[in-house]
């Protein structure tokens, strides 16, 4: 099963590292990582994905509970929750597959952030289910490149990953 862990973290050097050498020196697997400052400079929030039966989910909580950076763990999938990823992607867009494209963004509610003669950026923010579908209906043949950012979510309501 699939779970999204919010951590805080202390903004330090190495804590990144710690974390990742901990998931890797136990053979877990990161699908996708982001980590940025809070709105409190000495904290970041750090969002991981990552796969697992409820025991090797609960082990990975423990061990990063045991890491000296981290102040506080959730698991969001544990409770109501919002996630979104964001998408950017590189198309083709030569003159007979502009109108076709534009279709597509108004439908999916991206954004073109750059054209060139030959090509636009696309950027698309929405549950991973959408990016996938975006990229399933663009014509074969026009994807140039793909970047995700990976889910990132925030809980529901008063609960929150704060101090």
């Amino acid at each position: 099963m699939r779970h999204i862990i919010a951590v805080l973290l202390e903004n330090e050097a190495g804590a990144l590292s710690r974390v990742a050498g901990l998931f890797s020196a136990r053979g877990y697997n990161i699908e996708s990582l982001t980590v940025a400052p809070t709105d409190d400079p000495t904290l970041s929030r750090m969002t991981l994905v990552t796969t697992g039966n409820d025991d090797i989910v609960e082990q990975i909580k423990k061990q990063l509970n045991k890491l000296v950076d981290t102040v506080k763990l959730l698991d969001l999938c544990e409770g109501p929750h919002i996630e979104r990823e964001m998408m950017l992607i590189k198309v083709r867009a030569e003159r007979r597959d502009r109108e076709e494209l534009k279709r597509l963004v108004d439908i999916f509610r991206a954004k073109i952030i750059d054209v060139t003669d030959t090509s636009y950026v696309i950027e698309l923010t929405g549950a991973t289910h959408k990016l996938d579908a975006f990229i399933d209906t663009v014509p074969e043949g026009l994807i140039i490149e793909v970047v995700r950012s990976g889910p990132t979510g925030i809980s529901r309501g008063e609960k929150g990953l704060t101090i």
